[in-house]
């Protein structure tokens, strides 16, 4: 990999939408009953943040991954598997119904690094949530992108298992896919397309999003603090294979995380003042 692709760095793109109560009512939907209820009924969920103004592309402008195409906003990394690899969420106010949000979105910084798994660039893209004029949320979100599927080591499992003040046991069954990926018009075959998925990208399986563990865990330690966190860290570290019940564990000491279900962590999170 020759370009270092430093001349992305600051490319900015916006986005509007409003708030809807279709919107509010299709998340809740989806991760039901795992979802934190705001005292406020007019207050959205956690996580609500990544199903709103978001970019909307014709097919003919998406990748061969059915993901936006690279060279669009993401530099044209020449690497052809990406993945949602972590991040961390402010929350300075909730988005609350009829709210006019508008997402501004800016790489921040773009790294290379070669290691036991191959090559990889990972790209951070910071995201500033603004409601009704004001800034609400900001997330920075890595992507990792990574050379062609090879073979590799299954992880495996902590010795101790993580135990917390609260689990949810969650079914990655094709309807919980397909409905994340519906409210988050997300067309990452890695979520749908079975075949692409085990023969193009290596997976076992159909991937769980990234995203939507985020979500669980947000919404679990919101419920764990009767709160939602001001600041919120995670981090992808395996993937998580759909098609079997995993598990959403927290503490009410901030940190949360999932398992697969043989006991692989995933995700790993952290909430913090």
């Amino acid at each position: 990999m020759t370009d270092s692709f430093e001349s992305w760095i600051g490319k900015s793109v916006s986005f509007e939408d409003v708030v809807t109560q279709r919107l509010m009512d299709e998340f809740r939907a989806t991760l039901a009953p795992h979802v934190f209820k705001p005292q406020n009924a007019a207050e959205a969920p956690p996580g609500l943040h990544w199903c709103i103004a978001l970019p909307i592309h014709d097919i003919a402008r998406l990748g061969p991954d059915g993901a936006e195409a690279k060279g669009t906003f993401l530099p044209p990394v020449p690497l052809p598997r990406r993945m949602w690899a972590g991040g961390k969420i402010e929350t300075f106010s909730p988005l609350r119904l009829h709210h006019k949000v508008s997402r501004t979105a800016t790489i921040s910084e773009v790294k290379h690094r070669t290691g036991k798994a191959g090559v990889m660039c990972f790209v951070s893209v910071i995201h500033e949530i603004k409601a009704n004029g004001t800034l609400a949320i900001r997330e920075r979100h890595d992507i990792l992108f990574r050379e062609a599927a090879r073979q590799a080591l299954a992880p495996e499992a902590p010795e101790t298992p993580f135990v917390g003040d609260l689990e949810w046991r969650v079914d990655a069954s094709p309807q919980l896919l397909f409905r994340f990926s519906a409210i988050t018009f997300n067309s990452h075959r890695i979520h749908y397309d079975l075949p692409y998925a085990q023969n193009n990208e290596g997976y076992k399986g159909l991937l769980v999003h990234g995203p939507m563990q985020a979500a669980l865990t947000l919404n679990q330690l919101a419920v764990l603090v009767g709160r939602v966190p001001k600041n919120f860290d995670y981090r992808c570290v395996s993937p998580l294979i759909a098609g079997q019940t995993f598990k959403v564990v927290g503490k009410k000491q901030g940190i949360a995380k999932i398992a697969n279900a043989a006991g692989v962590i995933t995700i790993e999170a952290e909430a913090h003042e």
